[in-house]
C-alpha cells in the first residue's frame, strides 16, 4: 500500500511553489525510449570509474566509466507494452543512466531523471512541474543507492533497488520511498552465523568491504555469532580504493592468523582484489563462507580463483530463467543505435574492432557489419543464471502491476477503493512495511566439474531459517546439472567431477596392528596349553592337589579360549563373526571367572572346615564346583542366546565418523544385551575379587587367594579402562581396544594365578613336597587337626 500511494502522490501532487533553475549542465540518458508513462532506471553498467581531483577553480568534469551492460529494463518494458492483460492501451518508456556505482554521479543521475533534461528555464520560473519519472529502479550498490535515497526521498518518488541490500535501508523513517527486490542483509547475515554454526565453525575470522553493505553486514553477523557462541579472532575491512599496503596489512592478519575459516561479506570488487594478492602470496587451504555479492560471480570463478578459494559456500540471490530475453539481448546492432557511444564501445570491446576513425588516420582492424552476438559466449549473452536481470526484471513489473491497479480504480481519491482495487492483482513481489521482499537465498558450494568451475546449489533458505527438507543435501538445479550427490559408498574426487569408491577399513590380518594382536593371541593361547601340559605332567604334586586341579583345568581351558576368540574381531565383519566374536566373548570370560570364583570358595570353605564341628565341606565338594560353574556359565549363555533371537550383532558400514572412508564394524544390534553380558562379567568379577581379599591372609602354600586378589585387580582395572576407550576410540581402532582388553585381562588372569605355581613346579622342586608344606604350614602356628583338614582337604581338592 506504501509504494501505490507513493505512485499515486506522483500523479497528483505538485512540487512547492518556488524559483529553481538547473545548476550545471544535465547530462543525456544513456538509453531512451519515449511512452505514455517514464519510468527511470539508473544502473552501473560500468565496472568502475575514473575520476579527477577537483581544483576548485572550474566545474568538475563528469566521471567517466569502463566497461559493464546489461539491458534487462528495457525487455521488461518491451513486453508489458506488447502485452494485453496489464496496463492496456498505455504505452511505457524509460530514461536509463549510468550510475557507475559511484555515490556523486548517482545523485546527479537521479536529478537529471526527476528534472528532465529542459535547459530552457528562467530564473523567474517555478519548480511546479511534476516529476520526470514516475518511478526510478535503480541502484546496484548499498552506497549510492543511500545517496540517492536521501536525495529523492523528500520527492516521494518511489524508487526500487534490485541488489542494494544493506539493512540501515528498510528504515522507513529516513528512506520513506525506498523499495527494493534484493532480501534485506538483515536475514544473510543471520542465514550466514545459521550455516556456520550447522559446520561447527566455532573460531572464524571476518573480512567485510568498507562501505554501507560490508559494514552493516558483517556488524549484524558478528552481533549474532557471538550469541550463538561463535568466536571471531579478527575482523578486518578495505575498499579498493584504499592503497595497497592497506591491503598487504588485511592479508598478513589472514597468514597469522590460527583461524582456518574466513567469512567474506565483501562486494564482489574488493573481493577481486583481495583474491588477487591472496593468490599472489600462494595463501590456500582456507575454507571461505561468502555473501551473495561474490559467491556466484564468474569473474571470480577461475581456475586461479578456484586455487585460493575452492570450496567455498555461501548464499546467493535465487536464480530464475526469463523467457525471450537472450533474444532480445542478440537483437542489438550499432546500426540501429548509431548515435548510442556506449553501444559502439560495446561493440569494439566484444568483436575485437574499430567503428570510428581516429582525426587524421585511417581506421585500425574496421568493423564489417556481419559481426553477430549470436556467435559470442560471453556473460553478456550467457542467461543460465539470471540473478540480478531477474530483481529488475520483478521490480519493472510492481511498477506496471502499481501502475495498472491505479489506472482501473473508478475513484482515485478513495483509499478505501485503492486498497479494493490492490488486491485485484497478483503481484510479482510483494514489498513488506520496510518495503523489503521476501528472503530467498540458494545455498551454493564452489565445485569443479568437467567442464570447469560450477557454483552447486546445496540447499535453499526461506526467511530465516534453512529450508529443513534440504538438510544441505545437493539439488540439481539450472546450471547445476552435473552437480549430483555421490552415493553413501563414494565421494568427490579432487576435481570434484566424478564419485570414487571411498577406502574401506577395517582391523586386517595383513596390517602391522592386525599381526601384532594375532600374535599375541596365539602366544597366549600357547602359553595356556602349555601350562596345563605342565599341570597334567605334575598332577600327582602337593602344590597342583592343593590349588584344586579340576577347576585348574577348566580354567587353562577357558582361558584358552579367551585368547582364540580375539582373533574373531580381526578381518572383515560377516554375519557369523559378529554374531561369535561378542557372544563367544561374553561366555569364555564368565566361564573363566567362574572357575577362578570356585577356587576362591574352595580356599575359604577349606579353611573353615577345620574348626571343630563345621561340616561346611560336604557342601561344596566336586559336585557342587561343577554345578556352581554350570549354572553361572548358563545365565550368561541365556543372555546370549535372547541377544542373538532378538537383536543380533550384524556388519555394518559406518559412513558417519569419516567422509572420505568407510569403517565395516559389527553393529551390536542391542546395546541393552552387549552392556548386560559386560554387566554380568562384572557382577562376577566383583564378586571374586571381595572373597580372594577376604581369604588373602591364610596360609601360603595352600592359598592361592592373594594371587586371585590381584589377578582380579588387573581385570578389573582393565576392563573399567575399557568402556571410555571403546567409546572414544575411532574405526578400526574401537575393535583393537576391544581386542587389547581381552588379551591384557586374560595375561593376567594367566600370569598372576600360574605363574608362581608353575615356578615352583619346574625350578623349586624341593618345594613342591608335602613335608615342605606340612612344615610351612607349622611354621604358620596350625594345631595338629588343621594338618589332618589339610590331608582331606588334598584328597578330594586333587
Amino acid at each position: 500500500m506504501i509504494f501505490l500511494g507513493l505512485l499515486l502522490a506522483g500523479f497528483f501532487i505538485q512540487s512547492v511553489e518556488s524559483v529553481c533553475k538547473h545548476l550545471g549542465k544535465p547530462e543525456l540518458p544513456l538509453f531512451l525510449k519515449e511512452g505514455d508513462i517514464i519510468i527511470g532506471g539508473l544502473f552501473s553498467f560500468h565496472g568502475s570509474f575514473v575520476g579527477s581531483n577537483p581544483t576548485f577553480e572550474n566545474r568538475p568534469e563528469p566521471l567517466k566509466c569502463k566497461r559493464l551492460f546489461a539491458q534487462t529494463m528495457m525487455f521488461t518494458i518491451e513486453e508489458i507494452n506488447n502485452s494485453t492483460e496489464i496496463l492496456p492501451g498505455i504505452s511505457l518508456g524509460y530514461k536509463i543512466y549510468d550510475a557507475c556505482a559511484n555515490i556523486p554521479r548517482s545523485i546527479k543521475a537521479v536529478l537529471d531523471l526527476v528534472n528532465g533534461q529542459d535547459n530552457e528555464f528562467n530564473s523567474d520560473m517555478s519548480c511546479t512541474k511534476q516529476s520526470s519519472v514516475l518511478s526510478v529502479i535503480g541502484q546496484t550498490s548499498s552506497s549510492p543507492m543511500i545517496g540517492m535515497a536521501t536525495t529523492i526521498g523528500p520527492l516521494r518518488v518511489p524508487v526500487i533497488s534490485h541488489l542494494a541490500s544493506c539493512a540501515c535501508l528498510s528504515n522507513r523513517k529516513e528512506f520513506p520511498s525506498f523499495f527494493r527486490t534484493v532480501p534485506s542483509d538483515y536475514y544473510q547475515s543471520r542465514a550466514l552465523v545459521q550455516l556456520v554454526k550447522h559446520f561447527r565453525w566455532t573460531w572464524v575470522g571476518a573480512i567485510r568491504s568498507d562501505d554501507d553493505y560490508g559494514n552493516s553486514g558483517m556488524s549484524t553477523f558478528v552481533h549474532t555469532a557471538l550469541q550463538e557462541g561463535i568466536c571471531i579472532e579478527y575482523s578486518e575491512s578495505f575498499s579498493r580504493t584504499d592503497p595497497k599496503k592497506k591491503i598487504l596489512k588485511v592479508i598478513e592478519v589472514i597468514k597469522q592468523s590460527t583461524a582456518k575459516v574466513i567469512v567474506a561479506f565483501m562486494a564482489q570488487g574488493e573481493m577481486a582484489i583481495l583474491m588477487r594478492e591472496l593468490l599472489l602470496q600462494n595463501i590456500t587451504g582456507l575454507q571461505w563462507v561468502g555473501s551473495e555479492s561474490w559467491i556466484t560471480a564468474r569473474n571470480l570463478a577461475t581456475d586461479n580463483g578456484f586455487k585460493v578459494l575452492g570450496g567455498a559456500i555461501g548464499f546467493a540471490i535465487v536464480s530464475a530463467v526469463i523467457p525471450g530475453l537472450r533474444e532480445f539481448l542478440l537483437q542489438i546492432h550499432p546500426s540501429d543505435k548509431p548515435d548510442n557511444m556506449f553501444v559502439k564501445e560495446f561493440w569494439e570491446i566484444v568483436f575485437g574492432c574499430s567503428l570510428t576513425a581516429q582525426i587524421g588516420a585511417e581506421i585500425k582492424n574496421p568493423c564489417t557489419g556481419n559481426e553477430s552476438l549470436t556467435e559470442i559466449n560471453n556473460p553478456y549473452t550467457d542467461v543460465s543464471e539470471l540473478r540480478i536481470s531477474n530483481n529488475v526484471y520483478k521490480a519493472v513489473y510492481a511498477v506496471a502491476h502499481s501502475l495498472h491497479n491505479l489506472l482501473v480504480c473508478e475513484d482515485r481519491n478513495n483509499p478505501i477503493s485503492i486498497k479494493k482495487c490492490w488486491n485485484q492483482i497478483n503481484l510479482e513481489v510483494f514489498f513488506d512495511e520496510n518495503g523489503d521482499p521476501t528472503a530467498r537465498y540458494e545455498l551454493v558450494n564452489w565445485q569443479l566439474n568437467k567442464n570447469g568451475l560450477i557454483n552447486c546449489i546445496v540447499a535453499y533458505f526461506v526467511g530465516r531459517k534453512l529450508d529443513s527438507a534440504s538438510h544441505f543435501t545437493t539439488v540439481i538445479y539450472n546450471y547445476s546439472t552435473d552437480c549430483i550427490k555421490c552415493p553413501l559408498d563414494y565421494w568427490s574426487n579432487v576435481k570434484k567431477d566424478q564419485c570414487i569408491l571411498k577406502n574401506i577399513e577395517f582391523l586386517s590380518y595383513g596390517e602391522i596392528l592386525g599381526m601384532t594382536l594375532v600374535t599375541f593371541s596365539l602366544i597366549g593361547a600357547a602359553v595356556s596349553v602349555s601350562v596345563a601340559v605342565i599341570f597334567f605332567s605334575y598332577r600327582d604334586t602337593p602344590i597342583v592337589k592343593a590349588n584344586n586341579s579340576e577347576l585348574s583345568f577348566l580354567l587353562l581351558f577357558s582361558l584358552t579360549l579367551c585368547f582364540l576368540c580375539s582373533l574373531t574381531f580381526i578381518g572383515v565383519p560377516s554375519d557369523w563373526s559378529c554374531m561369535l566374536r561378542h557372544t563367544a566373548f561374553g561366555i569364555t570370560f564368565v566361564l573363566c571367572i567362574s572357575c577362578i570364583l570356585g577356587k576362591t570358595v574352595v580356599v575359604l570353605v577349606a579353611f573353615r572346615a577345620t574348626l571343630p564341628g563345621n561340616n561346611m565341606m560336604k557342601w561344596f565338594g566336586p559336585t557342587q564346583q561343577r554345578i556352581s560353574v554350570c549354572c553361572f556359565t548358563l545365565i550368561q549363555v541365556m543372555i546370549c542366546t535372547l541377544w542373538l533371537i532378538l537383536s543380533p550383532p550384524s556388519p555394518s558400514k559406518n559412513i558417519q565418523s569419516y567422509k572420505e572412508k568407510i569403517i565395516l564394524e559389527c553393529d551390536l544390534g542391542s546395546k541393552i544385551a552387549f552392556y548386560t553380558v559386560l554387566g554380568y562379567i562384572g557382577l562376577l568379577s566383583a564378586m571374586c575379587f571381595l572373597l580372594s581379599f577376604l581369604a588373602r591372609k591364610l596360609p601360603d602354600n595352600f592359598n592361592e587367594a592373594k594371587y586371585i586378589t590381584f589377578s582380579m585387580l588387573i581385570f578389573c582395572a582393565v576392563w573399567i579402562t575399557f568402556i571410555p576407550a571403546y567409546i572414544s576410540s575411532p574405526g578400526k581402532y574401537t575393535v583393537a581396544v576391544e581386542i587389547f582388553a581381552i588379551l591384557a585381562s586374560s595375561f593376567g588372569l594367566l600370569l598372576c594365578i600360574f605363574a608362581p605355581k608353575c615356578y615352583v613346579i619346574l625350578f623349586k622342586p624341593n618345594k613342591n613336597t608335602k613335608k615342605h608344606l606340612m612344615r610351612s604350614r607349622g611354621s604358620a602356628g596350625a594345631n595338629p587337626n588343621q594338618y589332618r583338614a589339610q590331608g582331606r582337604n588334598q584328597s578330594w581338592a586333587g
